[in-house]
C-alpha cells in the first residue's frame, strides 16, 4: 500500500523577478515576511564583503521604504561580484514593482528598473582585441 506524505507547512507566496547587468543574472524571490537577504544560500553580508556592495544590495528597500518587511532569496551567476550585486538590486526592484505598483516612481527615478547593458565587446578575427588592429608596418 503506497504511503503519501502530507504537507504540514503551507507554501509561502512569493514574487519572482530576474535582474541583469552586463553578463550577470540574478534570479530573485521576495516573500513578505522579513527574514533578510540570502544570496546563493549564504547571508548577503558574507557573500558581498564590502560595505559599499551591501548598501547597493539594500538600495531598493532604502529608496522605497515599503511597509512590509521582505525576505529575499537570490541565485546569482555570471560576471564579477560588483556586476552581480547590481543585478541583485535590479531583480529586487523589479520584484518590488510587481508586488506594489506604487513603488515604481521612486525606483524609476533612482534608475533601478533600467538594465545596464554594457558588456565587453567580442573579439573579431584579424584583430588583437575587439577593435585593436595589429601594428601597421610599412616594410
Amino acid at each position: 500500500m503506497p504511503t503519501t506524505k502530507s504537507k504540514t507547512k503551507k507554501a509561502e507566496k512569493y514574487i519572482e523577478a530576474v535582474g541583469r547587468r552586463k553578463t550577470s543574472v540574478a534570479r530573485v524571490r521576495i516573500t513578505p515576511n522579513g527574514e533578510g537577504i540570502v544570496v546563493n544560500d549564504k547571508p548577503y553580508k558574507e557573500y558581498f564583503p564590502t560595505e559599499a556592495m551591501q548598501k547597493i544590495a539594500e538600495d531598493a528597500f532604502r529608496k522605497t521604504r515599503p511597509e512590509t518587511r521582505f525576505s529575499v532569496s537570490a541565485h546569482l551567476s555570471g560576471g564579477g561580484i560588483h556586476s552581480q550585486v547590481e543585478a541583485l538590486r535590479h531583480g529586487i526592484s523589479r520584484a518590488l514593482n510587481e508586488f506594489d505598483g506604487d513603488l515604481r516612481p521612486p525606483l524609476k527615478r533612482a534608475g533601478f528598473l533600467k538594465r545596464d547593458p554594457r558588456m565587453k565587446e567580442r573579439r573579431k578575427f584579424g584583430l588583437k582585441k575587439a577593435r585593436r588592429a595589429p601594428q601597421w608596418s610599412k616594410r
